[in-house]
């Protein structure tokens, strides 16, 4: 640790304070491109050169000539035409962008941002007035490697992309840019706790900073606080004087909230711990702002001076046109007694000219995707509570009170029971509410005779039980991988169809506590772990090199055309069943596979990537139509840190923003199963096979 008497020896062991840095500095991101980008910058000029070599030539506009130049919308559709993994024209501004950043490719008017536009934009290599055109030579390892430096982009390419709408004056941002802030602010952990309100209004203030140098001083203890900070990448020191290096910040973390809600000095200093370390900034200004719109657009109902609903005016325009402005408030939170009251309230005052049985049908099935909760017996005083407020009046007033509420409340039962009948038949107390009847018919399991069996019988294992011996290679290389891939893709879909929504639930929530089952999920999950091991297994068990390199293309065909029939369940286990150590350390099999299997398998592997949240996985799903069958386990892990980052109550309310985070991953599965796997698939799939064996 480093010892700190004075603030003026922080000045002398670090560098000049963030207050001090020129503007511009924070704007530059790598001076000094890397080998990877300037190598990535050959390939892709060489390769434009090679097959489109109009693109790159001298340009005449408003009578000044601009030498061997692109224009920006020609290389967005040039990197389309080129690979599958680059996703839309988003993700080929941010691989542009990419080039951009490191100074391998640049605007004639030194512009920062990369748009896809009739702009000019010039290599580095045609900087220079005698420019060397690439020989034959350079145009053929350019072709060789086109497909790895493209992957490589379309990897880094989305961050990039974030970079560069962070950087746009938060005047001059899109909805679009606004949308893809706020799905980044949903996964950093500094943000968990916060409301979608507040992380939208923070989508349209944040700023883009970064620093090139490690040993950078951010801010000083004791100086004013203007500004909160958030981790994008690389980490800081927190330094106290006397103390030294208290603590160490990394991605996600936050500091310097503190100060600004306290009005107080800086409680420490920042220092960078690393080279390249970008920052989300939000000023003090626009901080106090938020917390007061936030509070101003928040309205609170009261029961004795308690909160029982808190409501929160929505940002964005509502889906359905219909509604007056005046009815866009969100449910924040609201107290599990008074849930149901509310809710039908609120149905009713929204069309009192339509029949709630009609208006019910979407709002309730949202309703009850949001939130699961026990339907409890009915005290006696709930009636005496629920006609409180129509005690004043005539008795004609109190008479077509009750009538309302009566017919409120069982249109909703009579809907819920429609859209979740299975939950209510299974509920005693919902069924005693409803006053149904029924005769509840029990099959008893007994115990017709005991059979001794010896210690060592027990101990030792079934011969199914120790695992093949051989693999299966002599029938698996006659099928065909298409046919073999579409059987999976069936027998998958039977699985996962049969995976009820509120399964997901009662995995996340714990299924002790609904005393439901998750048999269908977890032998849906339990596939995904079979698939996974039989690759390993396949290839562990052949003992013939040739025939393992005939294994892994195989694997990587199947795995193909998983993705094909949209099955990416299957698709994501064939992979990591290839990238377990078992199947990666065989170094001689992966040389003996071909080059095209191999820029198969590394496209593949890309999907792999966790980078933001497995953006390249959520990109590739944006783009397919139903019927899809997901990869369950990220949806689980959507789901759990929605669960254990959010609290189900807050000062005794419920926490309507993690139920609607919730009701988000479970409308993601219904509708990937809003088409069926029917029989039109599969005659397109036998036409498929007859024109393509």
């Amino acid at each position: 640790l480093i010892e700190f008497k004075t603030p003026s020896a922080v000045q002398e062991c670090f560098s000049v304070p963030h207050s001090q840095l020129p503007l511009s500095l924070s704007r530059i991101l790598l001076q000094v491109p890397s080998e990877k980008i300037l190598r990535a910058e050959k390939v892709l000029r060489n390769a434009i050169l090679a097959r489109a070599p109009h693109m790159i030539r001298d340009r005449k506009y408003h009578l000044k000539t601009y030498r061997q130049c692109c224009v920006g919308t020609e290389l967005v559709d040039w990197l389309l035409q080129q690979s599958s993994c680059v996703h839309s024209r988003a993700h080929a501004v941010g691989m542009w962008q990419v080039l951009l950043e490191e100074g391998v490719l640049n605007h004639v008017d030194h512009e920062l941002n990369f748009q896809d536009k009739y702009l000019f934009y010039r290599f580095l290599d045609d900087e220079e007035e005698d420019a060397v055109l690439p020989s034959d030579d350079d145009k053929r390892e350019a072709e060789e490697e086109l497909q790895e430096t493209l992957l490589f982009l379309s990897q880094i390419g989305p961050d990039a992309h974030m970079r560069m709408i962070l950087r746009k004056p938060p005047g001059q941002r899109t909805t679009e840019d606004l949308e893809i802030i706020y799905d980044e602010l949903l996964h950093i952990k500094a943000l968990s706790h916060l409301s979608n309100t507040v992380k939208r209004e923070l989508a349209g203030v944040l700023i883009f900073e970064s620093h090139a140098k490690a040993g950078t001083v951010l801010f000083n203890q004791g100086e004013e606080g203007t500004s909160w900070y958030i981790i994008q990448k690389g980490s800081v020191n927190v330094v106290i004087y006397g103390k030294g290096v208290v603590c160490t910040l990394h991605e996600g973390d936050d500091f310097g909230k503190l100060a600004l809600v306290n009005d107080a000095p800086r409680a420490a200093s920042i220092v960078l711990r690393e080279d390249n370390c970008h920052f989300l900034r939000v000023d003090k200004e626009d901080f106090n702002r938020i917390l007061r719109d936030v509070e101003a657009n928040t309205v609170r109902l009261k029961e004795h001076d308690q909160d029982v609903l808190v409501l929160q005016k929505s940002l964005r325009p509502s889906s359905h046109g219909n509604i007056p402005a005046h009815f866009k408030y969100m449910i924040t939170s609201i107290s599990l007694l008074s849930l149901p009251i509310h809710f039908l309230i609120h149905l009713q005052s929204m069309n009192p000219s339509m029949h709630l049985f009609k208006q019910t049908t979407f709002a309730l099935s949202g309703f009850a995707g949001q939130i699961h909760c026990d339907v409890r017996q009915p005290r006696e005083d709930s009636g005496a509570s629920a006609g409180d407020d129509a005690s004043q009046g005539s008795e004609q007033e109190r008479l077509d009170y009750s009538v309302a509420s009566k017919r409120r409340v069982f249109s909703l039962a009579l809907r819920w029971a429609t859209l979740q009948g299975h939950h209510l038949l299974e509920d005693d107390t919902a069924l005693s509410f409803l006053e149904v009847r029924s005769i509840h018919k029990h099959t008893h399991a007994g115990i017709e005779s005991l059979t001794t069996i010896l210690h060592g019988d027990l101990i030792n294992p079934l011969a199914e039980q120790e695992g093949p011996s051989t693999g299966s290679m002599s029938s698996f290389e006659l099928m065909s991988s298409k046919d073999l891939a579409f059987q999976m893709t069936q027998y998958d879909w039977e699985l996962f169809s049969c995976v009820h929504e509120y399964e997901l639930v009662y995995h996340t929530f714990g299924r002790q506590a609904y005393r439901r089952s998750t048999a269908n999920l977890e032998l849906f999950l339990k596939r995904f772990n079979q698939v996974q091991l039989w690759v390993v297994t396949e290839v562990c068990l052949c003992g013939t090199l040739s025939k393992r390199v005939q294994l892994l293309k195989k694997f990587i065909k199947i795995a193909a055309h998983c993705r094909e029939f949209k099955n990416l369940n299957s698709f994501f286990a064939i992979i990591m069943g290839m990238c377990n150590p078992a199947v990666s350390r065989l170094s001689q099999t992966w040389e003996k596979l071909p080059s095209k299997f191999k820029k198969f398998y590394s496209e593949f592997e890309s999907f792999l990537d966790p980078s933001r949240n497995h953006r390249a996985y959520r990109l590739t799903v944006a783009k397919m139509e139903p019927p899809i069958i997901p990869f369950m386990p990220l949806l689980i892990k959507d789901m759990t840190f929605t669960h254990e980052g959010n609290k189900t109550f807050v000062d005794g309310l419920v926490n309507f923003e993690k139920m609607r985070l919730i009701a988000n991953t479970i409308r993601a599965v219904r509708h990937c199963r809003s088409q069926l796997f029917s029989e039109s698939s599969t005659l397109e799939f036998f036409v498929a096979l007859i024109h393509f064996p």
